[in-house]
């Protein structure tokens, strides 16, 4: 995937502009328009979704299936020959109900499947309407809904609703299922991609226990949207998403950038992958930099606390400087021209064009 700069803003002679739009965008994402919020961004994303779903794997065959793929996406790392298996917290006790990672081809194909492996729906079949099913390629063969379990964990989950909890996987009170602190995030951005994919099919609201009171369509459990901001998207989502992506040609928007939930369910505010879409305008008018126009050096006033980290990038968008913690840099090395000041603190990012004489 590449990976894209997007740079815009009004500039005068006298005036630094404020700019959201400089950040890392995958191109995939082109089409969207994320001025738009709510429904109507939701439609936008779940009509990309299902026109790049253009590869759909079948279950099981004799050429490329979901066993093939899950044995790449579901690597515990690049180049390692084990699957992290979702809802797994212990690889030391003699109980393999419970194992965290398994021999990628310790697959189970027989009843008895104990110390093996298989493939969990995330959104369970049964809980969809109507049912997901497996003997043809289509909604029940998405990979994106399929992770490598342990056998007997994936019995223990079931068809049971997701609920909250602490810890690791167990059932909890009601004959509900909690999937662990490691994995909650994971199991939220793929109801919530499973719901963009195959609306009317897979309703979220289906899938959870709890109330709903973020979502103003009522679409949305409120246990999924706390999920997401809690449990960040971690490498190894990243990965096989990307991993997905090249067999089946579509991505889930909400691990490639988890602040796509807020804009349209609203509830906790996840991390902004992109730092393009939570960025607060309401800096406009609290930082300075001077001199103005620059030449040796800039200096940056008005901010509560020295920025983590500045990067100076060209009209292109391609990073030519970077700081740590630093509020008076030095620019010399920079040529006359029109440059872009990227801050980043611990909640937001601040961007300000600024000229070098």
């Amino acid at each position: 995937m590449i990976l894209k700069y997007k740079i815009c803003g009004v500039f005068t002679f006298l005036s630094f502009w404020f700019c959201g739009l400089l950040a890392q965008t995958p191109d995939y994402y082109d089409s969207i328009d994320f001025d738009q919020q709510g429904f109507n961004l939701r439609v936008q994303l779940s009509n990309l979704i299902t026109d790049t779903h253009n590869n759909l794997i079948p279950y099981t065959s004799g050429s490329t299936d979901t066993w093939d793929v899950i044995r790449i996406s579901d690597l515990a790392f690049e180049n390692a020959e084990d699957v992290l298996l979702i809802y797994g917290y212990n690889d030391d006790d003699d109980d393999f109900i419970n194992d965290r990672s398994r021999d990628a081809y310790d697959t189970c194909h027989t009843s008895w499947c104990a110390g093996l492996w298989n493939r969990e729906h995330v959104f369970a079949r049964s809980l969809s309407d109507p049912s997901l099913t497996t003997y043809e390629p289509g909604p029940g063969t998405d990979v994106h809904n399929l992770r490598a379990a342990d056998s007997q964990k994936n019995t223990q989950r079931s068809n049971r609703l997701f609920a909250d909890g602490s810890g690791d996987s167990v059932i909890v009170e009601g004959g509900f299922f909690f999937p662990g602190d490691e994995w909650k995030g994971d199991v939220a951005r793929i109801i919530m991609y499973m719901y963009l994919r195959y609306p009317g099919q897979c309703e979220a609201v289906n899938s959870g226990s709890g109330p709903i009171t973020y979502a103003t369509d009522n679409d949305m459990p409120d246990l999924f949207l706390e999920w997401n901001h809690q449990d960040p998207v971690s490498d190894f989502e990243l990965r096989r998403n990307e991993t997905i992506y090249n067999f089946q040609g579509n991505r889930n928007p909400f691990i490639d950038n988890p602040y796509l939930a807020y804009l349209i369910w609203n509830g906790p505010e996840a991390e902004d992958l992109w730092g393009m879409l939570s960025t607060p305008t309401e800096t406009l008018n609290t930082v300075v930099l001077s001199p103005s126009p620059a030449s040796d050096y800039i200096q940056l006033k008005g901010l509560d606390t020295t920025p983590l980290r500045t990067i100076v990038y060209n009209q292109l968008g391609q990073p030519l400087l970077e700081f740590t913690n630093q509020s008076h840099m030095d620019i010399s090395a920079l040529k006359s021209g029109i440059y872009i000041l990227k801050l980043e603190e611990l909640k937001r990012q601040i961007l300000i064009k600024f000229i070098v004489k």
